[in-house]
């Protein structure tokens, strides 16, 4: 698995600590050879997991929306850029280009693009992953909720078919080599 698609906030206005555990995933992933597959944004943890890769001489790709461009927010550190309409395209660019893909803590934009892998997932448009790094259990509430579906039979698959949980920085990078 050498292109690695994040999902994460363009927040600016969260814990530092997502900031610390995005900026390890980075330098780790430089120094492990791995490609980022990301937005393209340079805001928030976007642009942390971006400038952690490059400072380790790690490889970028950004996908990146025209509404991104046209409000100049794309980082300046991109090595591969992928030009989209909008953010349908730029989610399908993403899981195209990404051999597995890792959602760190974000809002409904994380959201939409998690659903999205895991739905056309479910339904065989292809067999790729998504890890949820649950750092400081942020995705804990997520997954009671799907864990509820899947027990009353809205999810007919079971559901680690297609994502799987890290808690630890030790578990996703197990989940990564």
């Amino acid at each position: 698995m050498e292109k690695i698609g994040i999902f994460c906030s363009a927040c600016e206005q969260i814990s530092p600590r997502y900031f610390e555990c995005t900026r390890e995933l980075g330098t780790w992933m430089a120094a492990e050879g791995k490609t980022l597959v990301y937005g393209g944004a340079d805001m928030g943890l976007m642009e942390c997991i971006c400038r952690a890769v490059k400072e380790g001489g790690g490889q970028v790709m950004g996908v990146v929306p025209t509404k991104l461009e046209e409000k100049g927010r794309v980082s300046d550190r991109l090595d591969v850029t992928f030009h989209t309409v909008n953010l349908s395209d730029r989610k399908d660019v993403i899981l195209r280009e990404s051999d597995i893909l890792v959602a760190l803590p974000g809002g409904v934009g994380t959201l939409d693009e998690v659903f999205h892998v895991v739905a056309a997932a479910t339904i065989g448009y292809h067999s790729k992953r998504v890890v949820l790094y649950n750092i400081d259990g942020f995705w804990n509430g997520l997954l009671a909720v799907l864990n509820q579906m899947e027990a009353q039979g809205f999810i007919r698959r079971p559901l680690d078919n297609f994502l799987s949980v890290a808690n630890t920085f030790d578990e996703l990078k197990d989940i990564l080599e």
